[in-house]
Parts: C-alpha cells; structure tokens; sequence
C-alpha cells in the first residue's frame, strides 16, 4: 500500500490492543520512515481524537516504533516523536481511569529504563504525568524519576523548593522542544548551503529557503525560551543558596554561643560536685584496707584525694571483778574459826580496780565470845587460795574497827536486835 495520509489513517483506525495489531502497523509505519514527520503529525491528531482506550493502543504504538527504531539506529521516528511525545503521553493519561494510567506509566518507566528517549525528553514527559497528579482530587501516584519506586503516601516537596518544582519543568519543557527543533534547523542548513551540491531552480530554491528559515525560527525560539527557563532556574537556585549562607553565619554564631555556656555550666556543675563531696568526706570517717584507698559509695566510683585512715573501735565495757558481799558476822567467826596469818604485802586481785587492806588478827572480846556462839556455818575454803588457804575479804570501813575494841559489841546494834541476841544467847 502506497503512502497517503488516508492510508495512515486507516491503519491507525484499525489499531487494537492485540500485540500482533500493533506489531503489524508498526511495521508497516517503519517502512515508510521518510514519511516519519508527516506519520508523527497524522499520529498526534489521532490520539487527541480517540477515546481513553484506543489512545493506550496509539501510546503502545508509539512504544513499539521508538523501541524498534532504537535498536535498528534509526533516528528517523525518534527524532519525528520527541517534541510531541509528551503532549501525546498527557494528553492519554489525563481523564483515564486508574488502570490505564497505571500502564501509561508502565510504558515511560520502560522508556526511561532503556534510555529511549533523550534525557530531557524524558524528564519532560515525567514531568507532565506528575502535574496532573497534583491536580488529581484522588490518591496520588509515585512520582517518576528520581522518586520512581517511592511510596504515594511519601513527603512532598519543602515549601521553599516548590517554586523551583514549576522552574524545572519549563526547563525540561523548553529543553524538550529545541532537543527536537534544532537537530532539524541544522540539518536542513547543512543541505540547504552545501556547496557540493547544485543550487536548484529560483523556485524551488526559494521554497526551500523558506522553509529553512521558517525552521530556523523555530529553532531561535526553542532555545530563547530554554535559555530564559534555565536562567529562572538559575536565579532561584542562588536565591536558596544565598539565604543558606546568611543561615549558615546566624548558626555558627548561635553553635559558639552554646558551646560556651555548655562548658561554663559544665565548669560550675563539676565544682559544686566537688563541694559537696568535699563535705561528705568531712562528716564521714576515712577507711583503708593495707594502704589502698577503698572507693566511697558517694564518691561516685572516684577514690578520695586524701588519705584514708581507719578508726579505732570503741573500748568494749568489762566487768570489774568485785568479790561477793560478806555477813559481818560470817567474817567475824571466820576470823575466830580460822585465823589467817599476818600478809606483809598487799594481794591485788587481777583485774580489780580497787585495793584490799590488809587484815590483821583483832583481839579477843567479850562481843567476839557471844557471836562465836551463834550458829554460822565456817567459810568455804579454796585449795587455790593463797598463803595457805587464806580468804578474800571484801576492804572494811573504818567503822568495823569496833569488833577489835574493848567497848561493848552490842553498843552500835539496834535495841531490838541486841535484845534478840542476848535472848537466842540466854535460851541456850
């Protein structure tokens, strides 16, 4: 079938979504690659004519040519769709249903993945889907590109980022429009003014010559408005760049302001620290073991700058031994019973505070008579006691001194007691 506008149009007609339909036209497409820009057109004016399921058909379309035409090295159609690719790629995605704009974007991320198109056609295209993401009232998608594999609930721009967000893509926009009209100025250039080759007819020279200039503007115009995008890009990057540098001054200063403060409180915590262990090791008293400091459980695990000596225990209270208390008539008749020799020296028990008079024999008395009459049992003797058994007596006051006088033993009694034991002696 010879190539006509009619021709491509019924192919495209007859375009659906089985793969051997599209490989068919895309074939039949390929064939007629001299034709690419005139296809590219016919292409365009189709999409924006169909419905949302037959422009998947036309984008799947597409895809299949500039893949082919990638791997044959035929620019042909690469260069034919690349200024309107991504008008065609919105105008399919915008008002589709969620599964079909789920395989437009299955189709540019394969884009993408194989590098088919130049970079700025790409991130142009990306571009496009991602705005009317953010018009969408419904969930949004993951964004292309650099966010590709991100998730839809991930955060959005910074708010001081947003007005670069719009730059780049007139940037991308602009750069995708001179990527695909300046190739075609220069070329035609080329041609027009080679001088290899003949100059055709005034006519045709002219038509041509036209043409060439019409394509030309074109060109100027792409790369004006690229050229005033960049430079709007350019201008709000210094912006962000000079208001971080005025940041950056504000926080260095505020860094060294707080790292001052910092080791001032850090001085003044340390010495009250220090005070207050002072202190503590003043009312507390100092421990050693063989010499080595022993660390103090409110020194923190720091062992005391002074030397730490330990504390003599308190003198444990001993009982003196005091010999038991004696009847003074036990120790009277004891001393008639049983006298004890005269003691030159006086006897110290051990561990006994006080002193023992020595005792001498007392005369014998008319008292001593009548209470060595009273029944007494004798005072037990210790085999161990000195000077051959000898007792311990208790020190006797100055007062009992009146058993060795020659007064009356009775006189210092009380009158019933006397009278008691003159009876006990009279009755017997």
């Amino acid at each position: 079938m010879a190539y006509t506008d009619d021709a491509v149009k019924a192919k495209l007609s007859a375009l659906n979504e089985t793969q051997e339909s599209i490989v068919t036209v895309a074939q039949w497409v390929m064939f007629h690659r001299r034709h690419a820009d005139r296809t590219a057109t016919l292409w365009l004016q189709r999409l924006k004519d169909s419905g949302s399921n037959k422009r998947l058909n036309l984008i799947y379309l597409a895809n299949e040519v500039a893949q082919q035409s990638k791997a044959r090295k035929k620019d042909d159609f690469l260069i034919a769709f690349s200024p309107i690719i991504a008008e065609a790629t919105a105008i399919a995605y915008k008002g589709a249903t969620n599964e079909v704009q789920t395989k437009l974007r299955r189709s540019v991320e394969v884009w993408r993945a194989r590098q088919i198109f130049e970079a700025p056609i790409q991130e142009a295209i990306e571009a496009r889907i991602d705005e009317l993401d953010k018009t969408r009232s419904s969930s949004r998608k993951p964004a292309l590109g650099g966010s590709l594999f991100s998730s839809s609930s991930g955060p959005s721009a910074p708010p001081e980022i947003q007005p670069l967000v719009s730059l780049q893509i007139a940037l991308s926009k602009a750069a995708a429009t001179t990527a695909s009209t300046l190739p075609t100025a220069d070329s035609e250039y080329e041609k027009l003014t080679d001088p290899s080759k003949s100059v055709p007819t005034p006519p045709v020279y002219a038509a041509r010559l036209s043409a060439l200039l019409k394509s030309l503007a074109s060109a100027e115009s792409a790369v004006a408005e690229s050229l005033k995008a960049r430079k709007a890009l350019v201008e709000g990057l210094e912006k962000i760049i000079e208001t971080n540098k005025s940041a950056i001054i504000a926080e260095e200063s505020q860094h060294a302001t707080l790292s001052s403060r910092k080791n001032t409180i850090e001085a003044k915590k340390r010495e009250v620290e220090d005070s207050i262990m002072r202190g503590l090791s003043a009312e507390s008293s100092p421990v050693t073991l063989q010499g080595s400091p022993i660390s103090d459980p409110r020194m923190n695990g720091r062992a005391s700058a002074t030397p730490i000596t330990p504390a003599d225990p308190d003198r444990p209270d001993v009982e003196e031994l005091t010999p038991p208390p004696e009847e003074s008539g036990m120790l009277a008749s004891s001393e008639t019973t049983n006298p004890a020799p005269a003691i030159d020296e006086q006897y110290q028990p051990r561990g006994h505070q006080g002193s023992i008079t020595p005792l001498s024999h007392p005369p014998t008395q008319a008292g001593a008579d009548l209470l060595s009459s009273l029944n007494i049992p004798p005072v037990r003797q210790y085999s161990g006691s000195p000077s051959g058994g000898m007792v311990k007596k208790r020190k006797l006051d100055d007062e009992s001194a009146v058993f060795g006088s020659g007064e009356d033993a009775m006189a210092d009694l009380d009158d019933d007691v006397a009278e008691l034991l003159r009876q006990e002696s009279g009755g017997r």
